[in-house]
């Protein structure tokens, strides 16, 4: 979201005004703020996102596609632009999980550095586990804040991969795997509505990710479930049952895991105009959604499971996910 109002010159004393970049699969984000070094108290100055698909047909041809380079090259020169009318202090922009499999990353780079020219920035291509140690650091001070139990699950549902991410007040353990909703629906999930063999292969994907995750990461302590990311915020969208994309109602709810299923079915099985009709619905998602809604129904399955909970797991949503924790890493919390 582009703030109405001119940019406030500087930050507060004692403060360090940051411009935190997330460049995933499916979009580019952007989060200039000034923040409190001593506390991590944040004052957000502008949030963006774009969808940009930078990893449109990775999984298949191992390249980034050239007019997703262009896409994607054309917003990153929006944000720099951005980052000098706010004067920015410090930027970091981290790449996930399409630099990470493309063969042709480094002209990814190259590009990005001419965007910021006299702002010296380069991508960062991180691996798997700091992608997941930054959603953890984005996510969990408000639900300490707001005195949900731990250990949590952070899982953070991208393009082109997921993470998953347990800990209190720090990562105790994490593991990206290859299963996020551009990746699925390219892979499997090409029908409008996707068929019921379509799904049944992607599930078994799903699946077999899952079971890689939680070789790393044990699920038998965890007491909430949190998701991060547009998937995620998109099934909360639908529980919620909301007109409008709605932040403030979306971040920090919490549901019992059958109402978040019962969303993920519902978009699931709607066709992309129905999904398109959808006053919540960003249009890039559109196309993408039903994978991510799949993804985050077998974690939950599976989280149940495993936990011994069942049906009394709080399945939480959060709107702060790697983008506050790049933001925060800046002033080293």
């Amino acid at each position: 979201m582009v703030p109405a109002t001119a940019p406030r010159a500087t930050s507060a004393a004692g403060e360090v005004r940051v411009g935190a970049i997330d460049c995933g699969t499916n979009s580019l984000r952007l989060l200039i703020a000034d923040i409190d070094p001593q506390t991590g108290k944040m004052l957000e100055l502008v949030r963006r996102m774009e969808i940009v698909r930078l990893g449109c047909g990775v999984d298949k041809t191992g390249v980034l596609a050239p007019e997703a380079l262009a896409r994607t090259l054309a917003m990153t020169r929006d944000y720099a632009t951005q980052c000098r009318e706010y004067a920015v202090h410090r930027i970091r922009f981290v790449a996930t999980s399409a630099s990470r499999d493309a063969r042709n990353a480094d002209e990814f780079v190259a590009g990005v550095r001419a965007a910021f020219g006299d702002l010296d920035v380069a991508p960062e291509v991180v691996s798997g586990q700091e992608e997941a140690r930054l959603s953890f650091l984005g996510a969990t001070g408000d639900l300490i804040a707001a005195q949900m139990e731990g250990p949590y699950l952070v899982v953070d549902i991208g393009g082109g991969s997921t993470e998953f991410v347990r800990g209190t007040h720090t990562v105790e353990a994490a593991r990206s795997v290859d299963i996020g909703c551009v990746r699925l629906t390219e892979r499997h999930l090409r029908s409008d509505p996707p068929t019921p063999d379509e799904i049944a292969a992607a599930i078994v994907d799903i699946d077999r990710a899952i079971d890689l995750a939680i070789e790393t990461v044990s699920l038998r302590e965890v007491r909430t479930l949190v998701g991060l990311a547009g998937s995620v915020t998109t099934v909360a969208a639908q529980h919620l049952d909301l007109r409008a994309y709605d932040p403030g109602a979306i971040h920090l709810s919490v549901a019992t895991p059958p109402q978040i299923q019962a969303a993920c079915e519902q978009l699931m099985g709607m066709t992309r105009a129905e999904r398109a009709a959808k006053g919540f619905m960003h249009p890039g998602r559109v196309d993408v959604i039903g994978a991510g809604a799949l993804v985050w129904s077998r974690v939950i399955a599976r989280v149940m499971r495993q936990t011994g909970l069942g049906q009394a797991l709080p399945v939480a949503t959060s709107e702060h996910d790697i983008l506050d924790g790049i933001a925060l890493s800046l002033v080293g919390r």
